[in-house]
């Protein structure tokens, strides 16, 4: 969730994914889920960020930390005798 404040009019919003929230002032600070938007971003302070997501992956650590090891090896040249 973001919450953010218009500097012109102190008025401080948060987010809603499916609702937009506005300020009413001169500003036009507009929040709508992740996005803020204003006619000066200057006058915007971002009071909380998003917090970190949580990755929608279905490997474990393990299995990442295998993946990672495995895409740093080197390949060795086989030398083959020409006759």
């Amino acid at each position: 969730m973001i919450s953010v404040r218009c500097k012109l009019c102190n008025v401080e919003l948060e987010s809603h994914p499916t609702q937009t929230k506005c300020c009413g002032c001169t500003n036009m600070v507009t929040v709508v889920g992740d996005k803020v938007t204003a006619l000066d971003l200057k006058q915007v302070v971002m009071v909380s960020s998003i917090g970190h997501k949580e990755s929608n992956s279905f490997f474990t650590q393990e299995e990442l930390a295998w993946q990672e090891s495995r895409s740093k090896r080197k390949i060795r040249k086989l030398e083959f005798e020409v006759r």
